[in-house]
């Protein structure tokens, strides 16, 4: 029986002798690695800032402390997304208010948002879902008319363009993941990017517990000072180490994922019960997602596909605001959010990593049209 594993980290011999080599040099922290890894993300993005954080959920907590958020302040979030996006805004106290989705790509619609804009709406967080743009021209012509602050979460888009803008670039920052599932990976990890040097300068601030004064930068050992209150959301240089190789290889990595998400798209489009968004040279791929129509039972599926040795997941089977927190909090019903519940249920995450082939991608096609042709309806 194969064996296609759902994620496969991109890591050689070199990444891990540069882990090696931090390890041993004993400074594991504030060291050139990290330095080098923001400057590779800056050069990828073409972002002008960058600055490398604990992980993507830090980050867009750091985002949005830095955008001013509180009490009182609203911000729009996908009801289809990871529940750091939503944890982010309520960190700050601010609320949470949750837009539905493209039925297709599971992406924020500009549409979705202005229903739920108010009196309070202070900024928006849209997630490229799975690596495909979401439409930041409509998205960023509604902020500013709005004048509401723009956050993306890029937890899926490292390589996702729009309009020949790297994701992350349209509004305030945009906040990237190197979890071990993502296109890079430190273990843990992320980085955050911006245009505005003061908004990094302050992340940097605020990641290292306000202190003022970095370790490199003091006169003396242990003199600093803090102003304010901040958190411990540093990276480590063993796992900047860890992301560098990767990072100067990813150019190699994302044309093998858009060639694997390109044959994905040329064997399933044409196949009766599932629908899958159109192959584009924007998506980062950072996996494969399809929706199946409602006669066909997804779940059988999934677990056909691992019996025969295909690691395959979803992304998200509950949406954020039905789950029991934010269900409590806030009253959420099935019924706001149509097209969230429904890719929830239907859809299902193929993998789309470097190291699977053509043939494992043909294997994986060939098993679900078979499971679709057995005209399942439900167990």
């Amino acid at each position: 029986m194969r064996e296609i594993l759902f994620s496969a980290p991109d890591i050689t011999d070199n990444e891990i002798a540069a882990v090696e080599e931090v390890i041993r040099s004993g400074w594991l922290a504030h060291g050139k690695y990290s330095k080098k890894l923001e400057a590779l993300f800056c050069e990828f993005t073409g972002a002008q800032y960058a600055t490398a954080v604990s992980n993507c959920t830090a980050g867009l907590h750091l985002s949005c402390l830095a955008a001013g958020f509180g009490p009182g302040d609203e911000v729009i979030v996908p009801a289809q997304t990871h529940t750091a996006t939503a944890h982010a805004v309520e960190y700050t106290g601010a609320k949470a208010v949750f837009a539905d989705v493209d039925p297709l790509t599971a992406n924020m619609t500009v549409t979705e948002m202005e229903k739920r804009c108010t009196a309070a709406t202070k900024g928006v967080i849209p997630v490229h879902m799975a690596g495909y743009p979401c439409d930041m021209p409509a998205i960023t012509s509604m902020c500013k008319e709005k004048r509401l602050v723009l956050i993306e979460d890029c937890a899926h888009a490292i390589g996702t363009m729009c309009n020949g803008l790297h994701a992350g670039n349209y509004g305030f920052a945009g906040s990237f993941s190197f979890y071990p599932t993502k296109q890079i990976t430190t273990g843990e990890g992320g980085v955050v990017i911006s245009n505005d040097e003061n908004i990094i300068g302050k992340m940097k601030n605020l990641k290292a517990f306000g202190i003022d004064t970095p370790p490199e930068m003091r006169i003396r050992p242990g003199v600093y000072d803090v102003q304010g209150l901040g958190y411990n959301y540093r990276m480590t240089d063993f796992q900047a180490a860890l992301g560098v190789g990767q990072m100067e290889r990813y150019r190699d990595n994302l044309g093998v994922r858009k060639l694997n998400g390109k044959r994905y798209a040329e064997r399933l489009t044409s196949v009766d019960g599932v629908r899958c968004p159109e192959y584009s040279e924007d998506n980062s791929y950072f996996l494969f997602q399809v929706v199946f129509d409602e006669y066909i039972n997804r779940d059988r599926i999934l677990r056909n596909l691992r019996d025969k040795g295909v690691g395959v997941s979803i992304h998200y089977a509950t949406p954020v605001p039905l789950m029991t927190y934010y269900r409590r909090k806030y009253g959420c019903t099935e019924k706001e959010f149509p097209n969230a519940v429904r890719y929830g249920h239907q859809s299902l995450s193929l993998p789309v990593h470097a190291k699977i082939t053509e043939s494992d991608i043909d294997y994986i096609c060939s098993t679900i049209q078979d499971n679709i042709q057995e005209k399942q309806h439900g167990e």
